[in-house]
């Protein structure tokens, strides 16, 4: 694709959202119904405000899911022990909820506004900020013309680039390189990922690490850990976790396969919890007893699977066991985050296709921490092996700790490679005078 060409696909872009922002209120209503929205704050989308823009400096952070979200927290934390304020943007309700769960009042968060031009517009003369730090991956053409048409820098952390992401941008090399060049910093988890964002107009690239290495283990509630451990009491137990479709199934397969032998409780952590009923359906049919936590059921000697379906509880399910199969990785593409079961002392399994996580699977597997499984045969030796072999088990989740702790240090040279941006903020924040009276809240148009 040409110079010529690209300028033109980025045109056609922002006219076919013009031409389409009619229809975003009824497609917000819309998903809103599919508990894919929060309708109650339907127009931050549309960037309306709903909250006041504090006084002193303030960075835009962009988390679009959970990961990102988990992964920038560090970040965002060091930000506000230098007093600059944050704005947080998460694409998700379940991101939205991380954020309410584990940073409070510490930011001020909005759900992002639509890649359309005057929703975002809207957002950013509102706002104002003075830089805007995006996590990992998204690419949003609106929104990057409209804060490099008003000189805001914008740095992508803990970048990282998938293979088909790669190559779908390779093919657009013109729209790519007239997108990434307006990036004023790019700060990468490994190697590959900065030779990719060079190879598409990014320019400076740095290398950092991945800042979820960084992060804290997931929080969990004493009470609870220890209810359902005096209820689980002596039996085995492994965990499969963030589930996509029909891993749930081959967790059960495994299940029925293992059961005679170990007498073993299943815990499953859908991806996506909302999906919780179709997966008891499917279980059920499947001859198998259910525990919900989301119902607060009590798990029994009978009782096959415990049913993690509730959001920002990850490190209660991942504490209940000490083997964890990590998905998106056997029945779809990309695999999911292993470092919190990792971090948390699980022997880690996963399928064959975890092309987003790369590095860490490499890393961990360097060290014997994790294992790749390629089917739903093989997935079941492996957990057999695991809850029979306790020194196999153990040599793994130590190696798991080991791992984790060398590959620590991401957020240290992700700060030092944001100073030239961050410190005059913190020296402009520091010397603001503090508020006498809390502004009043902005209203909601």
């Amino acid at each position: 694709m040409s110079g010529g060409l690209a300028r033109i696909a980025l045109f056609a872009y922002r006219l076919a959202g013009i031409a389409l922002y009619p229809l975003a209120s009824p497609y917000l209503t819309y998903r809103g119904l599919k508990r894919k929205e929060d309708p109650a704050r339907r127009l931050e989308r549309l960037g309306y405000a709903s909250l006041p823009r504090p006084r002193g400096p303030l960075i835009w952070a962009h988390a679009a899911s959970v990961g990102e979200t988990l992964a920038i927290m560090p970040l965002i934390r060091e930000l506000r022990r230098r007093q600059i304020h944050v704005l947080l943007t998460t694409g998700t309700v379940t991101s939205a909820t991380i954020v309410e769960a584990r940073l409070g009042r510490k930011v001020i968060h909005q759900y992002a506004p639509l890649d359309v031009k005057f929703p975002v517009k809207r957002f950013i003369a509102y706002w104002r900020p003075d830089a805007c730090i995006t996590a990992e991956s998204e690419i949003w053409p609106t929104t990057i013309a409209e804060l490099s048409r008003r000189g805001i820098p914008q740095i992508r952390v803990n970048a990282r680039m998938s293979d088909r992401s790669f190559d779908r941008w390779r093919a657009r090399h013109s729209l790519a390189e007239a997108l990434f060049e307006k990036l004023a910093l790019v700060v990468a988890q490994s190697d590959l990922d900065a030779e990719r964002f060079r190879d598409l107009g990014a320019w400076p690239v740095i290398v950092s690490g991945n800042l979820k290495t960084d992060t804290d283990p997931p929080p969990f509630d004493e009470t609870v850990l220890a209810h359902y451990r005096g209820q689980i009491g002596g039996r085995k137990t492994w965990a499969a976790i963030s589930t996509f479709d029909g891993e749930e199934k081959a967790a059960a397969t495994v299940h029925k396969a293992l059961k005679e032998k170990n007498g073993q409780l299943t815990v499953i952590v859908p991806r996506h919890p909302e999906r919780a009923d179709a997966i008891e359906t499917m279980l059920k049919e499947e001859g198998l007893s259910v525990a919900r936590r989301s119902r607060n059921d009590p798990v029994t000697e009978s009782t096959d699977i415990l049913l993690g379906d509730t959001i920002g509880e990850m490190g209660l399910y991942l504490r209940l066991t000490e083997i964890a199969f990590v998905g998106r990785s056997l029945t779809h593409e990309g695999g999911q985050n292993p470092l919190e079961p990792a971090m948390l002392g699980c022997a880690v399994l996963s399928g064959p296709n975890l092309q987003n996580f790369r590095d860490a699977y490499q890393n961990l597997a360097r060290k014997g921490a994790a294992r790749v499984v390629r089917d739903v045969e093989m997935l079941a030796k492996a957990v057999h092996y695991l809850l029979i072999n306790e020194p196999a088990r153990r040599k793994m989740m130590d190696a798991g700790h080991e791992t984790m702790q060398e590959m620590r240090g991401a957020l240290g040279k992700t700060v030092k490679a944001l100073e030239p941006y961050i410190n005059p903020l913190t020296v402009t924040a520091r010397l603001q005078p503090k508020p006498k009276h809390k502004p009043k809240a902005a209203a909601v148009r």
